[in-house]
């Protein structure tokens, strides 16, 4: 089963949970044991897990991401948006989450985060969902 999830972002740099997005579809998927595999399919945006309950912790990357990369540095390539492309390459751009049970097996602070890095767009998820 493959899927795609609309990702509306609003600002530049953007974390979205898009957990409840991605759990829905493996409960419909009525796959019990396998895998969810989460691609995104642009070079400027990327995928990662990390803790959803304290909305600092996604302030806190996103603040030691601009300064490791800040958006003006010199680059070369000559969209300007250099900074956008190392950033999702150091999240990556995709994920692979055990489902056990017909649950996604996350931590209980886990959250799926889109990442955003050259906002505002509309962007795409891809959700591929396997049964073992």
């Amino acid at each position: 089963m493959l899927k795609y999830i609309s990702v509306p972002t609003n600002s530049r740099t953007q974390f979205v949970d898009i957990s409840g997005e991605i759990k829905k579809l493996v409960e419909e998927s009525g796959i019990m044991d396998g895998l969810c595999c989460i691609f995104v399919p642009h070079t400027t945006a990327g995928i990662t897990i990390n803790e959803n309950a304290d909305p600092d912790v996604v302030r806190d990357i996103t603040k030691k991401l601009d300064k490791m990369i800040p958006w003006e540095d010199g680059y070369m390539h000559m969209e300007g948006n250099s900074a956008a492309h190392i950033k999702a390459s150091m999240m990556g751009f995709s994920q692979n989450i055990i489902i056990h049970k017909g649950k996604l097996l996350l931590g209980t602070w886990q959250g799926i985060y889109f990442c955003e890095f050259d906002g505002p767009r509309n962007r795409k998820v891809a959700v591929k969902i396997i049964s073992s």
